[in-house]
């Protein structure tokens, strides 16, 4: 079982400590990867200073009302999970809630066809990690503020993560903080790779479903911390250190598919998992 070691407030924090370690996240040559002050947890410091993050408060709507449309279809859909329970489908969403580094480096080494690890794509994996406490970060406004009990309180079923439960009963489930990191992730990521964009986006929005199927999240916490992602994006290509990192991945990655590398991950266990799960957004 695969537990997660950190919490979106541990991010959200490492986030605000940003603007005090960006002097360490600068580049001093053009293939060197320089050291970046690590955060709580080893959560790396973000690319934007706390005050650059996007207000997911003022970009989201508010939580579904109560006997709203949106709120049946997240029931409706949370229900539907509990048919993934003890499926390769919910072990894979386990494996997703695994926020840490080293193993979240792999999410998407199947759809990219390669590695990525510290020791084969060092700027990626930087990458990745300092993009964890944006994407995080940029959720908790809309967190805080709304404070929205998660699924497994209403419905009282198990979570993919036990051991995680009593913490995320504390913390807000709306918008999704894993969701965002995942999508801003395979944002990123289809701009490193284009030939693999639609690979690439697709484990993206099975990252987010993951949280569907681990019970973690209503479906609107999904969606909308796909729009935050998407914000947040944005804003880090205003950033010169997160350009530079952009365009020493892509090199990288590029020299990964020259050499013929191979994926970190059992990308034929991972597609099976995705493909035995049934349409939870139907």
């Amino acid at each position: 079982m695969i537990e997660n070691n950190f919490t979106w407030s541990a991010i959200a924090r490492c986030a605000a400590i940003a603007v005090l370690t960006s002097a360490g996240a600068s580049l001093h040559a053009e293939n060197e990867v320089v050291a970046v002050p690590a955060g709580f947890t080893g959560i790396l410091a973000g690319y934007l200073a706390p005050k650059a993050l996007p207000n997911s408060l003022a970009l989201v709507p508010p939580v579904p009302a109560a006997d709203s449309s949106a709120l049946m279809l997240d029931k409706e859909i949370s229900r539907r999970s509990f048919l993934m329970r003890d499926t390769a489908r919910w072990a894979l969403a386990n494996s997703d809630a695994n926020l840490s580094f080293p193993h979240a480096a792999g999410t998407f080494s199947c759809a990219l066809n390669a590695p990525v690890s510290e020791a084969a794509t060092p700027r990626l994996y930087k990458l990745l990690r300092r993009t964890l406490a944006d994407l995080g970060g940029s959720t908790y406004a809309a967190k805080i503020h709304y404070n929205r009990p998660r699924p497994f309180i209403w419905n009282q079923e198990p979570i993919c993560t036990p051991n995680d439960q009593a913490m995320l009963a504390k913390d807000g489930s709306y918008p999704s903080g894993h969701t965002a990191a995942g999508w801003g992730w395979a944002l990123i990521l289809a701009e490193i790779s284009p030939a693999q964009t639609d690979a690439i986006l697709l484990r993206g929005l099975s990252f987010g479903e993951s949280r569907n199927v681990c019970n973690a999240h209503w479906h609107s916490d999904v969606v909308q911390a796909r729009n935050v992602a998407a914000g947040t994006v944005a804003r880090l290509h205003a950033e010169t250190d997160f350009r530079a990192d952009l365009d020493a991945a892509k090199a990288e990655l590029a020299a990964a598919h020259s050499q013929n590398l191979k994926p970190v991950r059992d990308c034929a266990q991972e597609a099976a998992a995705l493909t035995t799960k049934p349409s939870l957004a139907q």
